[in-house]
Order: structure tokens, then C-alpha cells, then sequence
């Protein structure tokens, strides 16, 4: 598995959607966050993922992500939705389309919680519903993996 080189990653971008991999990371009832500080998503509270290598399975994906990101092992629980994700602003300040991802997500629960943050993620939190000022691309993938009940979304 190799990451594609930066301009030709460029390139794709304009040109397809780019699949990705996110996660719901749940440990007694609650669900972690981190705080972004790169685009997309730059200065929001997000749920944590990123994209799919080529010749990676998508379960491997998420692992590693997650190794990547929060630097601990996670158990995956299961497959919770498929998702796209558009936003004007991209890892390239010269991206004329924006970002398009396809996002296959997973609940996890994690090995650990000592975690290590990537340079992606500044802070980390835990909640235990659904907040009416996260993203709504977050608020739903939250609401559709029913970590706070059935009745919340």
C-alpha cells in the first residue's frame, strides 16, 4: 500500500470523488471527538478517518486510521453507513472543486483510552448526545450508528 504522491493526489481530487473510511469511537456511553486542525473539516469537532489505500481492505483501513489518528487499536463493532461528505474547502488551498468523499463508517470500540494525537487533531472530547452545533454530516453519521439511543438525531 503507497499514498499517492501530493500533486497527483491533487489531480484525482478535481477529477473523482476520493473514498474514505470514518469512525464512531464509543467507550461507556460515549463517543470521542477531535478538534481539526487541517481541511477539510479545519477548526470543527469531528468524528476521526481518512482515506483508503489502494490495495488496503477497508477494515484494515480503519485500524490503521485509528493507529494513525488517535494512535491506539480498535475493535470494530460494525458497519454503521455509507456517506458522502462535500466541502468547498480542501488539503489544497487551490482546490476549484472542493472535496467529495465517500465514506464507508464503522463503530469501534478502542483499546485504549491513552490516546496520541496525529498533527491532524488538537484536542479530543467525549460526549454523550448528539450537539445541535457539531457538523451535520457528524450529527448524522452519529444518529444513524444509534450510539445515544434510538429516538436521537
Amino acid at each position: 500500500m503507497t499514498k499517492i504522491p501530493s500533486e497527483l493526489y491533487k489531480q484525482i481530487m478535481e477529477n473523482v470523488p476520493i473514498c474514505c473510511i470514518d469512525f464512531v469511537v464509543l467507550h461507556q456511553g460515549k463517543v470521542l471527538l477531535t478538534f481539526r486542525n487541517d481541511e477539510p473539516a479545519k477548526g470543527k469537532w469531528w468524528i476521526q478517518g481518512g482515506r483508503l489505500l489502494k490495495n488496503e481492505r477497508i477494515e484494515d483501513a480503519v485500524r490503521r486510521k485509528a493507529r494513525e489518528e488517535i494512535g491506539v487499536d480498535v475493535k470494530l463493532v460494525r458497519r454503521t453507513g455509507t456517506y458522502e461528505y462535500f466541502c468547498r474547502r480542501g488539503p489544497f488551498p487551490d482546490l476549484a472543486t472542493g472535496v467529495h468523499d465517500i465514506a464507508i463508517c464503522y463503530l469501534v470500540e478502542p483499546a485504549s483510552t491513552n490516546f496520541n494525537l496525529d498533527s491532524a487533531h488538537s484536542q479530543y472530547r467525549w460526549i454523550d448526545h448528539i450537539e445541535k452545533d457539531l457538523d451535520p454530516y457528524v450529527q448524522n453519521v452519529l444518529g444513524d450508528a444509534r450510539v445515544f439511543g434510538k429516538n436521537e438525531s
